[in-house]
């Protein structure tokens, strides 16, 4: 690997020689600008302004603009005189936790390259050091015209520089936080932990950059002759969907543990709701109607929602073998009733028949 820096790490008294060489590399598709009506390529040409002619790279040099327009040439020896520490030296300024440091703050990496036979022995305690305290170490170093900041860590047998941004250098994340308050239940919660524990872990190394490999397919069948390559269709009625969260949750840890070979998954699939336009209330009998909005209740589960419609149903029949018992029970009293006037009825006939007699037999001891 090529090194693009050469200085030292400043560790203490201790000075460890050092190249610095690029850690990562861009596997990115580039293109070129042409010229779409004949194809021609488009270049960038430096031109000369005073001169109004073309410059070559090794006529180039820095330059500041002043606030007059004025240009004040800076050289490479300028900033390399320049009377800082870390001119050609990385300065190691302390010791941290490497879980102090903000991912957000990390820039660009580097590998830090022992640079000769002498600087190995202070390369391997400085690695060892690191390693044994499970620490990273901070730095200052000036690369590519400003003072920066790093971070110096420990990957494989290599000590590892990342650029670090410096702190003022990352917004602050207030407007990008939502502005509605949102509670979230813990019944959601738990379903986002299972979904988390069922995804689980990926090596690292089987993930690949899909589009790439589809932008290389379609740039092979281009040059071959075949065409474009069709884009697959849209899901249909994708927008304007509100989405059961539970349901959809269920759903996922479902499809995650189906992907796994584990048949057991919720019951329920997710519920997606079109949205629908918003209307007045309608007139009922020359009246205003006298609905009015209400939150969405909660989604419920098949099993709640078969056990209500039982309740329902258990209600309803009761409510009827009631109704039919209560008239019932009416015919029976209403039929005593009748019976009883009947039987009252009876009974003073009855007397009335038997008081006949003895009147005539009163009559007949008067005459005697």
């Amino acid at each position: 690997m090529r090194s693009i820096w050469n200085g030292a790490i400043s560790f203490g008294l201790v000075s460890i020689p050092i190249k610095l060489v690029n850690a990562t590399e861009s596997h990115s598709i580039s293109f070129r600008q042409i010229h779409l009506e004949d194809g021609g390529r488009i270049r960038y040409r430096k031109f000369c302004e005073l001169e109004e002619r073309e410059v070559s790279t090794a006529e180039i040099g820095k330059g500041y603009e002043a606030a007059d327009g004025s240009m004040i040439p800076i050289t490479e020896d300028d900033l390399a005189s320049l009377p800082i520490p870390t001119a050609r030296t990385i300065e190691i300024v302390a010791f941290v936790p490497g879980d102090s440091i903000d991912p957000l703050q990390m820039d660009t990496a580097y590998y830090l390259s022992a640079n000769g036979v002498p600087a190995a022995k202070p390369y391997t305690l400085l690695r060892e050091a690191l390693k044994r305290n499970k620490k990273v170490a901070i730095a200052k170093f000036a690369l590519r015209g400003r003072e920066r900041l790093g971070m110096l860590r420990v990957v494989d047998d290599v000590i590892a520089m990342h650029g670090l941004l410096w702190p003022d250098e990352v917004r602050a994340t207030d407007e990008a936080a939502p502005e509605t308050q949102v509670t979230v239940r813990e019944a959601e919660l738990d379903l986002a932990d299972a979904l988390m524990d069922t995804l689980g872990e990926v090596d690292m190394e089987s993930l690949h950059d899909d589009y790439r490999s589809a932008v290389e397919e379609m740039i092979e069948a281009k040059a071959s002759g075949e065409g474009v390559l069709e884009a697959p269709a849209a899901a249909e009625g994708a927008g304007g969907k509100v989405i059961d969260l539970m349901a959809a949750l269920e759903s996922s840890v479902k499809a995650a543990k189906e992907a796994r070979g584990d048949t057991a998954a919720p019951r329920r699939e997710a519920k997606v709701t079109s949205l629908k336009s918003r209307t007045a209330p309608k007139d009922v009998g020359g009246k205003k109607s006298t609905s009015t909005k209400t939150k969405p209740a909660a989604p419920r589960s098949r099993a709640s929602t078969s056990t209500a419609a039982k309740k329902t149903t258990a209600k309803k029949t009761a409510g009827a073998t009631k109704s039919t018992a209560t008239k019932s029970t009416a015919k029976k009293v209403t039929a005593k009733k009748t019976t009883a006037k009947k039987a009252t009825s009876g009974k003073a006939a009855t007397p009335a028949k038997k008081a006949t007699p003895a009147k005539k037999a009163t009559s007949r001891k008067h005459a005697s």
